[in-house]
């Protein structure tokens, strides 16, 4: 159901899948390995990896819901021409809630690839994806409040694509120090349509 090669003008994207990523070198990017973790993982909704085995499992998550066409979650590698062309970028995902005609993104990068545009990016071809292949009606993406990083990027291609903001939502995401806000942000078919290649 969901594209197994995603090619964007400077990225990859590939199924998070045991078969196409390291899990040993997806651990130490995931977890107290990598120096800037905390950064990484500040705004978002999942904790730092503990041991191996956790991300092991994250990755067979990853692959059972892809099966049952509940996630795509994709490994982003940059490609030949790139500063650090093909190691792990970091991932990205299309969720798709049926029910609702809706894809929901979501992605994180290792700092090193922080500035780049990337996001926007993949964030293009993945609406492609929804739209195109899968006959959703509408992309949403949120932010935890405070994320100003995420905030610029997601309004700048949400902008490029004819989107809006849609509001703030309040004790949107579970976190560990009590729930966070989120800003939601919508993009249409239509709209994604009329604007299919401003963000060239």
């Amino acid at each position: 159901m969901f594209p197994e090669r995603i090619e964007t003008e400077r990225l990859v994207l590939e199924p998070l899948t045991t078969e196409n990523v390291d899990v040993l070198a997806l651990y130490r990017h995931c977890s107290h390995h990598n120096p800037h973790i905390e950064e990484i993982t500040e705004h978002i909704s999942w904790e730092p990896h503990e041991t191996p085995k956790e991300t092991l499992e994250f990755v067979e998550a990853q692959e059972t819901a892809r099966a049952n066409g509940e996630d795509a979650t994709y490994v982003i590698r940059p490609k030949a021409g790139e500063d650090g062309a093909g190691e792990i970028a970091g991932a990205t995902g299309l969720h798709p809630e049926w029910d609702r005609r809706t894809g929901v993104l979501g992605a994180w990068l290792r700092k090193p690839f922080w500035g780049r545009g990337y996001s926007g990016e993949r964030a293009a071809a993945l609406m492609e994806v929804a739209f195109d292949r899968l006959d959703l009606e509408l992309v949403a993406v949120t932010h935890h409040a405070g994320n100003e990083k995420s905030r610029r990027a997601i309004e700048k291609y949400v902008e490029a694509h004819g989107g809006q903001h849609e509001g703030r939502l309040r004790n949107y995401h579970p976190d560990p120090d009590g729930p966070a806000d989120a800003h939601r942000y919508t993009v249409t078919r239509e709209q994604w349509a009329q604007n299919r290649g401003d963000e060239e």
